[in-house]
């Protein structure tokens, strides 16, 4: 073990931001391989509720606008309120800033270009949080020039009536049981922000920051320590400038669509 974190060691050194676990086994002996096997189970369970992959109950519906309601809720809206606020935004002489809130279950697996409002799909929640985060990188290639800056945070696993709606209907006394237990988790994964205030952290740190210093790649994580340290740390995010740009279009193309819609819609005689 010793030899192993040395190595782990190394490894931080040159990629600060790395995930690097160690697990002792020694597999000629058998109670050393099951209590392996018990560390791996625990560390599965861990990155699930700090992640929320595989546990997620994702549900989705049409919008009286006939778009799907997840990706309405948490992406076009938005898009559409920021094209309509561009003459506000882009001032001349004056920044703006747009803070995205995004998750840890924002994966580039759930998201298909070709299906942007995950109608085919069985993660809708997943994909139009990854979609948000390309959405902030395109967003800063169009406006940045303009003044207008956009972030993306995540507020980490906090305990809110919004969760307890896509976690696993367990009774309320049952989670109220289980917060002792997420605060053990806490000690070993720093995700594990559990209330609100905690959760605001990257937030409000967002807003002492200049934003043509922040990162346009990186998502800003509040995060707090087992002793209960509050902070924020940026970590890279899975997207690139080409997909970014494509998600862009598909939007634009969707909103000439909505408008037009809309323009006959209002034109039709009652």
């Amino acid at each position: 073990m010793r030899r192993a974190q040395a190595a782990r060691s190394a490894l931080l050194a040159s990629h600060p931001t790395a995930q690097v676990a160690l697990l002792q086994m020694d597999t000629s002996s058998i109670s050393s391989v099951i209590a392996a096997a018990q560390e791996v189970k625990l560390s599965h369970i861990i990155t699930m509720f700090a992640t929320g992959e595989g546990i997620l109950t994702q549900k989705d519906g049409i919008t009286a606008d006939g778009l799907q309601e997840v990706f309405a809720t948490n992406l076009f809206g938005h898009f559409l309120l920021i094209r309509e606020l561009e003459p506000v935004l882009c001032r001349e002489g004056r920044t703006s800033q747009l803070i995205w809130t995004s998750s840890s279950n924002a994966h580039r697996s759930a998201f298909n270009m070709e299906d942007v409002q995950h109608r085919k799909g069985t993660q809708p929640y997943s994909s139009s949080k990854y979609a948000s985060d390309l959405l902030s990188l395109a967003l800063n290639t169009h406006y940045n020039k303009q003044g207008l800056y956009s972030s993306v945070i995540c507020p980490g696993f906090v305990m809110t009536n919004l969760t307890y709606g896509i976690l696993p209907s367990f009774p309320a006394f049952l989670w109220t049981l289980l917060m002792p237990l997420f605060w053990l988790i806490r000690m070993f994964t720093n995700t594990f922000t559990l209330t609100p205030y905690n959760g605001a952290e990257a937030l409000f740190w967002l807003f002492k920051q200049k934003p043509e210093s922040l990162d346009p790649q990186a998502k800003y994580h509040s995060l707090t320590s087992g002793l209960g340290r509050n902070y924020t740390q940026p970590r890279k995010m899975d997207i690139d400038l080409e997909t970014s740009g494509a998600l862009y279009e598909k939007l634009l193309q969707l909103e000439s669509e909505v408008r037009k819609k809309l323009k006959e819609k209002h034109s039709r005689p009652a």
